[in-house]
This record gives structure tokens, sequence and C-alpha cells, in this order.
């Protein structure tokens, strides 16, 4: 041991219970392995949704089989069906991608929708038809009830049913109708994807729209076309766009495809009749 001044210093010498000094102190290098730790944001984000887009899975595994890559807890079975991340998929479009969706409503003709969608059906554009749908029927028939009254001078009430049945009358319908038809494909062994077929009725509800608009116009007859051409298009569209999958059905398809067509228009006659039938 050797001292100077106020320092002391340890000669360069095994002592028991001490730790062998550096050889360089004065240059340390540090080196850090390879961490595991996730980045942010994800270098393999991909998808308009985080969590990146997946596209939906067959008929009949739409809800059975957890998504691959996904950050949430997995849960199988149908229990992934009360789930958020289960239709998250499903919600994943630009407004772009509705509006085409759209477009192809109001052209029943092409019959090409299913195949465009068939890769990713979406609930987004569906549940915004219907809930537009809702109110624009209240707010369009309760507007042609008003007119109606004062015509006539005559005392007018708001009819708040209007709201709650066309609510009813539009969920119930968009909801319904493609899950009883989900199932009858299933017995005719040509099963169709389920949020396929609540894609198409929504989308196919659109035309309705503007058809309600119009029968503002205080004409029966005029109120009676707009009807029976936005019925005739929507169930043109449905029946079209399924005609192709439907007829693997064996012979019963044309039964099938002509139920279809004509639930399509009585769904136009109900909101003609109990909308704008107005009796004062």
């Amino acid at each position: 041991m050797m001292s100077g001044g106020n320092y002391t210093s340890l000669d360069n010498q095994k002592i028991s219970g001490s730790v062998p000094a550096a050889a360089d102190p004065g240059q340390v290098t540090v080196k850090f392995e390879d961490s595991s730790v996730p980045t942010f944001p994800p270098s393999q984000a991909q998808g308009k949704i985080s969590g990146g887009y997946r596209p939906p899975r067959d008929a009949d595994d739409t809800f059975s089989k957890p998504v691959s890559g996904s950050d949430e807890p997995q849960q199988g079975g149908w229990f992934r069906t009360f789930t958020i991340a289960a239709y998250k998929p499903y919600f994943d479009v630009d407004t772009s991608d509705v509006l085409e969706r759209i477009k192809d409503s109001l052209f029943p003709f092409k019959g090409s929708f299913s195949e465009k969608t068939a890769s990713n059906p979406d609930l987004y554009g569906p549940f915004w038809i219907c809930t537009t749908l809702i109110f624009v029927a209240a707010a369009i028939g309760t507007f042609v009830t008003y007119v109606a009254h004062k015509l006539q001078k005559k005392e007018w009430d708001y009819d708040i049913n209007l709201v709650t049945w066309s609510a009813g009358l539009f969920y119930g319908y968009v909801t319904i109708v493609p899950l009883a038809l989900y199932i009858i494909l299933k017995y005719f062994s040509a099963p169709s994807g389920l949020v396929q077929l609540f894609c198409l009725y929504g989308y196919s509800l659109f035309v309705f729209i503007p058809a309600l608009c119009l029968s503002v116009v205080p004409v029966e007859i005029f109120r009676w076309v707009i009807a029976g051409v936005a019925g005739f298009m929507s169930a043109t569209f449905v029946a079209l766009n399924l005609r192709a999958h439907i007829k693997s059905a064996g012979e019963r398809w044309v039964l099938i495809v002509a139920g279809i067509f004509l639930l399509q228009v009585a769904l136009a006659v109900v909101l003609k009749v109990y909308l704008f039938t107005v009796s004062v």
C-alpha cells in the first residue's frame, strides 16, 4: 500500500474478498443484447384499424377461429361473438369503399356486388344506412301527415311511434331476414357467409332513402310508383347477387330466389301503406 498526499492507492495484488480492478477504467464499453421488448409503433402494422386488417373467414368459420397476430386475448368458439375484436374487421372500410358499394346498389342489374365484397364484407355501411332510414322515414312520414292535416285545417299531433316503428322495421328486417336465409341455405347445403348476407341486405335498403324523400309529393299515384320502383330495384339487387350462389342448392333455387325478391317488394309496400297512406 502506498500513500501520497491525501490519496491512498492499493498495489496491484490479489487481496481476499476484493474485486479485481478493470484493466483500463478510462474506456468502458457497454454492450446490450438484442431485446425482445416490442417497439411502438409496431413495424409490421397493417390495415386501416390498429391490430391489422384481416379478411373475414369463410361461410362456416365467420366467428369460430381466433385472429392471428391480434393483441386481444383469444377466446374460442362462439364466445368470440361477444367481443369487440370479433367485429373489428367488418368496420375496416373507408368512405370511398362505402360510396362505391352504395353506387353498386343503385345499379342492381350488374349483379357483381357479392363478388366485390366477398373478401371484405362490412357492417359499417349497413348500420348507418338503417339508422339513416329510421330517421328519414320518421321525419318524412311526420311531415306528410302534418301537411295533410294543415290542408284540411285540422288539428295535428306528433306521433312518436313512427320512430320506434321504423327502428323495429329496418333493424329487424336487416337482421332477421339474412339470418333466416343463412339457415335456409345451410339446410340446402349451399352455405353463404352470414356477414356477407348482412352486408348485402344492408346496402339493398339504401334505395329507399331517396324514395322516401320523393314521397313528400302529395300525389298518391306518384307515391305508389316511387314505392314500386324502389322495391323492384332493391329486390333485383339482392336476387341477382344471390342467384349464382343459390343455384347450387338444387332444383329449388328458383323458389328461394323468388321468395327473396317478393320479400323485398313486400317491404316497399309496407313502407308505402304505413308511412304514406294518410287519413285525415
